[in-house]
């Protein structure tokens, strides 16, 4: 966005921190916006930013707030097991994602990674965002609170999370290595090598949680806690990304266990 900005010629602004960087309040306030628009931002804009626009700023949130407030609401959505999340355009305060609702939309998640829902969201909220500014030029934007009930907080993601617990459940850790998709990327040790997993689905198995049930032209499949996963692409350290099949033509694993 901010390479789109520059590319137009229009003033950009990086602060990474409002508090060190007083002279950007300065900066904002002498373009004398009408609103402000607010996405996957970083910071929570302090007062003196929320106060510059005569209608205020307004943020493209990734969920159906009140759930998954905070900086990872997608993954969150998806860890949880949700059926559907949604985008919701709100009117920002001193808070935490806890402004008023001003437009809310579902969308369903159904088997997507978090990139490919990214990707969907993003154009869910270009187009709310689109609509919530027509609406407000018309004097025909309304808030609602949100309710007390029913938030939860979307923490950050790590690295170390992103660690496959192979004692869970098939449909958990399939979930996992969804939601880590793109980014950390879920993962697991065999034999001191860490291998990355981006796509996988449940399947009938059983076994010690971790070992290697199968090895072959349809992918690898491991036992978990519960059922099984076949796992379809894989990373090898030091290797591309490639689909299970491929790799498994060289790869003698069968009874082997992750960690």
């Amino acid at each position: 966005m901010a390479a789109r900005a520059v590319a137009l010629d229009l003033p950009t602004f990086k602060p990474e921190s409002f508090k060190k960087q007083p002279e950007a309040i300065d900066a904002l306030r002498e373009l004398g916006a009408d609103v402000m628009v607010v996405v996957a931002y970083g910071l929570i804009l302090p007062q003196a930013v929320l106060d510059i626009p005569r209608h205020g700023c307004l943020n493209i949130h990734a969920s159906l707030l009140p759930r998954w407030r905070g900086a990872a609401p997608i993954q969150r959505a998806i860890l949880a097991g949700d059926q559907e999340t949604g985008t919701t355009i709100m009117q920002m305060d001193a808070g935490l994602d806890t402004g008023a609702m001003l437009l809310r939309e579902a969308l369903p998640i159904g088997l997507k990674t978090a990139g490919e829902l990214h990707d969907a969201l993003a154009l869910q909220g270009a187009r709310l965002i689109v609509q919530a500014l027509s609406q407000l030029e018309a004097g025909m934007l309304t808030t609602t609170p949100q309710p007390a009930e029913g938030s939860t907080y979307a923490p950050k993601l790590s690295k170390d999370e992103a660690r496959i617990d192979w004692s869970q459940s098939a449909d958990e850790v399939v979930r996992r290595i969804r939601a880590y998709n793109p980014v950390p990327v879920a993962w697991s040790e065999l034999a001191g090598e860490r291998i990355k997993f981006t796509r996988a689905q449940t399947v009938p198995g059983s076994g010690a949680p971790g070992t290697v049930l199968s090895a072959g032209a349809d992918g690898l499949k491991i036992a978990a806690g519960e059922w099984a996963l076949r796992i379809h692409e894989l990373q090898r350290p030091g290797g591309r990304l490639l689909p299970a099949a491929q790799v498994c033509k060289h790869w003698n694993i069968i009874g082997r266990c992750f960690e």
